[in-house]
């Protein structure tokens, strides 16, 4: 029966409507991860840079970062969505319990959900008894539960998407970390990665479905403050090495 339920939210619904909260479990993880992936990597190599230029150690340290990087989020993010789906799975296993052993009980406590809601007392028992008749357990896992296709954990689409965009993030500073003058290495690394958090701000914001303006000022604000305390942290502690 669980699986059942499982098997039945993976179903897709159509409507003439345009939304974008189905878009949040995989679009949270994949933003984050790109995010991540320019923000830390640059930042630790506009700190290494800022104390150092010897190319090869500001090579070693994106290559270092973004490896690290890139497993931390992918482990991170399948833990924490795991737990989340083993809690929900727990949690129908419960209620369907519940419902075969005291199915009048959780039928009037899911009518008292929709009295709460707004409907009279008639009514909320009548479409209680109507949905319970459908698919009781998915009725309790939506009304009681919260627990519906959007909001649904899905452990390993989460952990892919924060790999592969934390990866496809941190090659821009390794390319330039490459590639760029030593003695510019630091304003280039800022200067190309606030464009592309900007980019990947607006990226986001568009296919979320609000303001782009704003999460092109959020990204850029939070990425400048990151990158100039590792900049500033390296002059401070750095020792300059050929």
């Amino acid at each position: 029966m669980i699986d059942d339920y499982f098997i039945m939210m993976e179903k897709k619904s159509y409507t003439s409507e345009k939304h974008y909260v189905h878009k949040i479990g995989w679009l949270r993880a994949a933003v984050l991860g790109a995010n991540d992936g320019i923000l830390s990597t640059t930042s630790l190599v506009i700190g290494v840079a800022a104390a150092s230029t010897n190319r090869e150690f500001i090579i070693l340290s994106a290559v270092s970062g973004i490896i690290a990087g890139a497993m931390s989020m992918a482990s991170g993010e399948y833990v924490s969505v795991s737990s989340q789906e083993d809690i929900e799975k727990s949690d129908l296993i419960r209620e369907q319990r519940e419902l075969d052993a005291t199915p009048e009980v959780e039928l009037q406590e899911l009518a008292k959900i929709y009295q709460k809601r707004g409907l009279d007392k008639e009514l909320s028992i009548k479409v209680a008894e109507q949905l319970t008749n459908h698919n009781a357990l998915a009725a309790h896992a939506r009304d009681e539960l919260g627990i519906n296709e959007i909001s649904k954990a899905r452990p390993l689409q989460a952990a892919l998407a924060s790999l592969f965009s934390f990866l496809s993030g941190g090659i821009l500073p390794l390319l330039l970390s490459i590639f760029a003058p030593l003695n510019h290495m630091v304003l280039m690394q800022y200067l190309f990665s606030i464009i592309f958090l900007i980019i990947l701000g607006a990226i986001s914001a568009k296919t979320g479905g609000y303001s782009m303006l704003k999460g092109m000022f959020k990204i850029a604000f939070w990425g400048t403050l990151s990158m100039g305390l590792a900049a500033f942290v390296g002059h401070l502690f750095g020792v300059q090495v050929g």
